[in-house]
């Protein structure tokens, strides 16, 4: 059930800033790091073929991994760390909608839970912009690091956030939000399996340099990024009726006019 209008607006508050549909806020938010993620592969696939798919042991591979498409060359560097650097404020004030929507839709006694969830939200983004910055060549302990955290929190993330709206809930699910709870229970599971699958080819790749395994886990990894992107878009249909609005008392918030 969306929270009612009293829950995000007072009729006698000041007249916001700015109204987006926050349709097209959760759209705009995915295309910058999803636009940039097709280029860098895209454009490492074509002109820097040989040494974004060479390997340690120099068997066929066709696939570019994340990390080679998108930090080790240029102008893919660039225009992928431009992206995640714009997208971060709009990532960081989705999380903060997040917070006062479960606090509004959540059960009393599992709102702690909701809090992990949106912290987790949080670390996730800066972990994210953070292996961005230091690409495994630049800095690897750093983009290590910053890349274990990124997956911990997603995964985690991921989970929570589908319990909470699975059994957390203080009234039914709508229609559009049980699509948008099947699409995260899918996702998730889409993504963690990938990413199981990911580390069993990188595994093997190293141990036995057989051709074509390297490309499998570039695969998987594509299909972790994705399914990452995809969790998130969830929001489209969570606050499918909602518009994003500003004015200086009240900050950032949602109403339903």
């Amino acid at each position: 059930m969306l929270p009612t209008l009293t829950t995000y607006d007072r009729l006698d508050g000041p007249k916001p800033l700015f109204c987006i549909p926050f349709g097209k806020v959760a759209i705009g938010v995915v295309s910058l790091p999803l636009g940039s993620f097709i280029f860098c592969v895209v454009w490492s696939l074509f002109f820097e073929f040989d040494r974004s798919t060479s390997t340690h042991c120099d068997v066929p591979n066709y696939l570019p991994s994340i990390s080679a498409a998108i930090g080790n060359y240029e102008p893919q560097k660039t225009v992928w760390r431009l992206a995640i650097t714009l997208q971060l404020p709009a990532r960081l004030a989705v999380t903060k909608i997040y917070l006062q929507y479960y606090k509004d839709t959540i059960r009393r006694n599992r709102r702690i839970y909701a809090a992990i969830a949106c912290l987790l939200s949080m670390v996730e983004n800066f972990a994210l912009l953070s292996l961005s910055l230091w690409t495994s060549l630049d800095n690897y302990p750093i983009h290590r690091n910053s890349f274990i955290v990124f997956i911990a929190c997603s995964e985690i993330y991921m989970l929570i956030s589908y319990i909470l709206n699975k059994n957390g809930r203080r009234l039914p699910l709508l229609p559009i939000e049980e699509k948008s709870l099947l699409y995260k229970r899918n996702l998730f599971i889409t993504n963690v399996t990938a990413f199981i699958l990911a580390g069993y080819c990188f595994l093997r790749h190293n141990s036995l340099c057989e051709p074509g395994v390297y490309t499998l886990f570039a695969l998987f990894e594509y299909v972790v990024v994705l399914t990452n992107m995809a969790y998130h878009m969830t929001a489209y249909w969570d606050f499918h009726a909602m518009h994003v609005c500003f004015d200086w008392e009240r900050g950032l918030y949602l109403s339903q006019f």
